[in-house]
């Protein structure tokens, strides 16, 4: 028999009402057991760091996955759900570099890389606790038992053998590249990586001279924003297309040459500068200079300090002529090794140490931080008279993700993965999927592949997973090892885990007698390689499912924030794409982000959001999560985040919704003590059961009408159009429908017997849709109507319906 309903309410407390009956009936997994033999859609997690604590951005995902994934469950399918976490890369090393005080290589050399993994290892699960409470408090059904983490060994055995797959291929080398580095995590960062955290910072720029040695009255003048890469300058760059003048400012040292377009670097009024001299670019090419410094003097007799060509010094800015430290810069590097300055087996002229501290040659600023710095190289430069002119710039730069310091452009020896040969097949793989929004597919990840790079996938680090390369003293024997197996069989040693303490150490004989035995390199893979490897990692392939692993891939569905297109998304398309030629998925669902109130980054520090947990235990998870559904941010925009907004679903949406549900238990109640009998009620009415009354066929229409809508509109993964039309049904229903119909309901007025049974049956009917309607969206509520008004139908509650969320969804009608 139905339930009477009290009047009051309060959502946060039924729900953990809620989380009770589900842990009494196992739900989850009576869930996964009741649909095992059901066909698969399959759902890949993207694996989060549980070194913190979920935030909003976490919640709002979490949500969306578990919104797609019940939906389809309810739609026919087997709905595999398994939550992932990412255990190694610089969040965690950070951490223990602070906690230890660990500030370079020498200071992890001192205490063993077997004891800072193992303080690594400690650190990996910090909140994992308190993750798994929040996520089950929001109402998102995942498996955690069933987990997988990047650092146990039969992921990182998958990695080896994804690994091994790209090296057979030919698509990994070892090289030279300048790349973006951090200072603060002594290690380089991905071209993705960079681009994660941009700010708008106050640095130095400086315009320095430097004379020709064939004239030395006369000076090229380059503008700078790093002063500390003057040291290692070793030439100067001009546009061989563009007209370059030279020009005479009184009381100037030298005739300084500039590009014409850009004069007013020199001369505020150009009355006061007079053109001596107009010439193409290319007319000053191999022409030598006098060094700033006398540091790396010896190269100028291999080719350096010369005057050097390319197309990819512009106009917009500087003078035109722009100074070359090869191993600082990208197009530096690129031209300085085009022209000879530099070769690929030459000693890097890098003279700092990991942490940014000038080192060896450089005996003038020694032991110095590189923008501590700047000033002294200013000053020395205008004692030399080699300072044109020094003031200051605004502009955004790159910082890093985790230690918040600033990148700098480096040349750092790293094991690549050929990404550029590869743009064809990637933009192929990427117009096999699906997304939602599908501008981002096209404009920013589109544009991202069309430019992608070659991938470094190592790091100089040590709590990762090693890079399973065994190579000879001399070079000339290489092995990749991609399985546990074949390393046992190489070294003949027994192996339990695959981190650097245990396997560092393990030598592979030469195949050329009396030659030393191989030996692994230093370095272990960016933690984006082996996030990038989860679809096979998480299923131990090809070790184990081997024969039904490609029956369930690609994925049917991913979901993350929009920040991922040049991380996670990205990495996963790389490697599915070299692997098989295909991408790794087929529908995306990409959000925005979740700001502050006052649209500035949510931060711990500045305390500017409220904690989610708390908006839970007022509001209830089902409000937050129609909160962040029915907003922007599921189109990729993004989000201010306001409570009073968690509270206005309570109060527009929760609260009519729960007044109808209490109005349908309570009139039946009514209906039944006055006539003596009790009322059992159909799922859904037949047509010919409908009656005459124009509103309850209205209402029964229009639920209908949503019911095919909603379906159309999430087989199209667009929630941002299948919310507001519930939302809009909620209302149409409670405050058309039901105001206009309650004298019937309480079979009040001239309301026959037979029309209040008909007004119960029909809101009955329409309850029971939207109940399982909703129940992807609102998991709580939904549940908690369903367990009082099952009993309307007068059946036994057979295991197979003892919740809400093992229930197909209606059929059209």
């Amino acid at each position: 028999m139905v339930q009477p309903v009290p009047d009051q309410v309060d959502f946060a407390k039924e729900e953990e009402k809620i989380q009770h009956l589900w842990k009494e009936l196992d739900a989850f997994r009576t869930s996964m057991k009741l649909s095992k033999s059901r066909p698969r859609f399959t759902f890949y997690d993207g694996p989060p760091f549980a070194t913190g604590l979920p935030h909003y951005g976490h919640l709002l995902t979490g949500t969306i996955k578990d919104i797609v994934t019940r939906f389809a469950y309810q739609s026919g399918f087997h709905v595999e759900r398994r939550f992932g976490w990412d255990c190694h890369g610089l969040p965690v090393e950070y951490e223990i570099d602070k906690k230890l005080g660990i500030k370079g290589p020498e200071d992890v050399a001192k205490i063993g890389i077997k004891e800072y993994n193992s303080q690594c290892r400690q650190i990996v699960m910090r909140y994992a606790e308190q993750w798994e409470i929040i996520v089950n408090r929001m109402g998102r059904w995942i498996d955690f038992e069933n987990d997988y983490k990047t650092m146990y060994p039969w992921f990182m055995e998958s990695v080896w053998w994804v690994f091994k797959q790209l090296y057979e291929k030919g698509l990994v080398y070892k090289g030279v590249k300048v790349m973006p580095y951090s200072v603060g995590c002594t290690t380089p960062l991905s071209n993705f990586e960079s681009g994660q955290n941009y700010k708008d910072v106050q640095d130095p720029a400086v315009v320095v001279s430097f004379p020709l040695d064939e004239r030395p009255d006369v000076a090229l003048v380059a503008w700078t924003t790093t002063p500390w890469t003057l040291p290692s300058n070793l030439a100067v760059c001009v546009n061989p297309d563009y007209t370059y003048i030279e020009v005479q400012i009184p009381n100037a040292p030298y005739k300084y040459i500039v590009l014409e377009s850009r004069l007013e670097m020199l001369c505020k009024k150009k009355e006061d500068c007079v053109i001596l001299n107009k010439f193409l670019g290319h007319t000053l090419q191999g022409k030598s200079y006098q060094p700033l410094f006398p540091y790396f003097q010896d190269l100028k007799a291999k080719g350096a300090y010369r005057v050097l060509c390319d197309g990819y010094v512009t106009e917009e800015g500087g003078t035109g002529v722009v100074h070359q430290a090869p191993y600082f810069g990208e197009d530096d590097y690129r031209v300085c090794l085009a022209n000879g300055v530099i070769t690929r087996d030459q000693t890097i002229v890098c003279p700092l140490d990991a942490t940014g501290h000038f080192v060896d040659p450089v005996v003038d600023y020694k032991g110095m931080f590189i923008k501590d710095a700047d000033k002294a190289i200013t000053r020395d430069l205008k004692q030399q008279g080699r300072l044109v002119s020094a003031g200051t710039t605004n502009h955004n730069y790159p910082f890093c993700w985790r230690s918040d310091t600033p990148l700098i452009y480096r040349a750092i020896p790293s094991w690549f993965v050929r990404v550029e040969p590869m743009v064809p097949n990637l933009i192929n793989s990427n117009q096999e999927t699906y997304w939602v929004p599908d501008f981002v597919k096209e404009k920013r990840f589109g544009n991202w592949l069309k430019d992608a790079r070659d991938w470094a996938i190592s790091r100089n680090r040590y709590w990762g997973t090693p890079i399973p390369m065994w190579i000879s003293p001399d070079g000339k024997e290489i092995v990749c090892v991609g399985s546990i197996a074949e390393l046992e069989q190489l070294t003949g040693q027994t192996i339990t885990d695959l981190h650097r303490e245990s396997v560092d150490d393990l030598e592979i004989p030469s195949s050329r007698p009396g030659m030393p035995p191989l030996r692994r390199v230093s370095e272990v893979f960016d933690c984006w390689f082996e996030s990038g490897s989860m679809p096979y990692a998480q299923a131990h392939y090809p070790f184990d499912h081997a024969n039904d692993f490609h029956a369930n891939f690609p994925a049917d569905f991913i979901a993350e924030g929009v920040d991922q297109t040049r991380g996670w998304f990205y990495t996963l398309m790389v490697i599915s794409t070299a692997l098989f030629n295909k991408p790794p998925f087929k529908n995306l669902i990409c959000n925005g982000l979740v700001l502050a109130k006052d649209g500035q980054k949510m931060s711990k520090r500045k305390n500017n959001y409220p904690d989610p947990m708390k908006i839970v235990n007022e509001y209830g998870a089902d409000a937050l999560r129609l909160y962040l559904i029915n907003s922007p941010v599921v189109r990729a925009e993004n989000l201010r985040f306001q409570s009073e907004g968690v509270l206005g679903i309570n109060k527009d949406v929760f609260r009519p919704w729960y007044h109808a549900y209490r109005l349908l238990a309570q009139t039946v109640l009514q209906y039944q003590q006055k006539w003596g009998e009790e009322v059992h009620f159909k799922e859904e009415l037949d047509p010919e059961e409908l009656g005459s009354n124009v509103m309850d066929r209205w209402i029964l229409s229009l639920t209908q009408s949503v019911l095919a809508f909603v379906k159309q509109e999430m087989a199209a993964y667009r929630l941002y159009t299948v919310v507001p039309r519930l939302i809009k049904y909620v209302d149409q229903l409670t405050n058309w429908y039901v105001r206009m119909n309650k004298k019937r309901f309480k079979g009040e007025g001239e309301t026959s017997r037979e029309d209040w049974l008909q007004s119960l049956k029909t809101l009955f009917s329409v309850q029971y849709t939207m109940i399982r309607m909703m129940a992807p969206f609102t998991p709580f509520l939904t549940e908690l109507m369903y367990q009082n008004l099952r009993s309307l139908l007068g059946q036994e509650v057979e295991d197979s319906k003892a919740s809400v969320h093992y229930l197909m969804l209606p059929e059209v009608r």
